[in-house]
């Protein structure tokens, strides 16, 4: 399916013309593949599109306006709604934009704790460390944010919670739900960074009722945080890699 633009293109053009001018295009735009070995995997020969009378009712094309003027810009002239017709024969969608988005907001005036953790990521026992952190995902809902604890010495994540609005009680339930489930002893380590949600009064006092020693990141220093930083990673390629799985199941057959 990858190559099935470029295909088509090589129905009026040879392949050696076809590849720089739509596979160059495709990589630029489409993110697809265009390597010299590609032109080993193209199908065979496809049928003239000279008949354009089929080009009517054409549905709203998918990111065809930008497709179409790097192939102007390249000196092949064709339609704009040709274009969008073997885009989307070929299940071709360009990534869309997404809008980065800010979970942690250090700019306020309330209390900050040390770096008590200092990177200790190795610990002997269950419960003795914590580690936690808030991010957003693209879902099928829409933006949503994501707040997880990790317990140091299993990787398990002990507490999570999900909203679609990026406020305390987001920390807090999550901090709640670990708190149900592990019931753990006095003097346990809290790690989390610099934001608002953990430095409110609300989540601290919560930390001091049970015996939690709180630690923050320092400024700007994801690395304090790398285990929580690489579930989310972890998480993210997950969901990427089943968006594009349910893309091509549901493209052409």
């Amino acid at each position: 399916m990858r190559f099935a633009f470029i295909a088509t293109e090589k129905a009026h053009y040879p392949v050696a013309f076809a590849v720089p001018r739509v596979a160059g295009l495709a990589f630029r735009v489409l993110r697809v593949a265009a390597t010299a070995g590609g032109a080993a995997h193209l199908p065979g020969p496809k049928p003239g599109l000279g008949d354009r009378s089929d080009l009517r009712g054409e549905s709203r094309p998918l990111c065809s306006p930008r497709v179409h003027a790097e192939l102007r810009v390249r000196g092949q002239q064709t339609a704009r709604k040709r274009v969008a017709r073997l885009m989307r024969i070929a299940g071709l969608r360009a990534r869309e934009r997404r809008c980065f988005r800010c979970t942690t907001d250090s700019n306020h005036g309330m209390a900050i704790t040390g770096n008590l953790l200092a990177r200790r990521f190795a610990v002997l026992a269950p419960d003795t460390g914590w580690v936690t952190d808030i991010t957003y995902l693209w879902t099928l809902e829409g933006w949503l944010y994501l707040a997880v604890i990790l317990d140091l010495f299993s990787r398990r994540v002990v507490g999570w919670a999900v909203n679609e609005r990026l406020e305390r009680r987001l920390a807090l339930e999550a901090m709640h739900m670990a708190l149900a489930q592990r019931h753990p002893a006095q003097g346990l380590l809290h790690h989390s960074d610099r934001g608002s949600q953990y430095a409110s009064t609300e989540y601290q006092q919560l930390l001091a009722k049970y015996g939690i020693r709180s630690s923050m990141s320092r400024k700007g220093n994801c690395w304090d945080n790398a285990v929580a930083e690489s579930l989310f990673a972890t998480i993210k390629i997950e969901l990427a890699y089943q968006s594009q799985w349910a893309h091509q199941s549901s493209g052409p057959q």
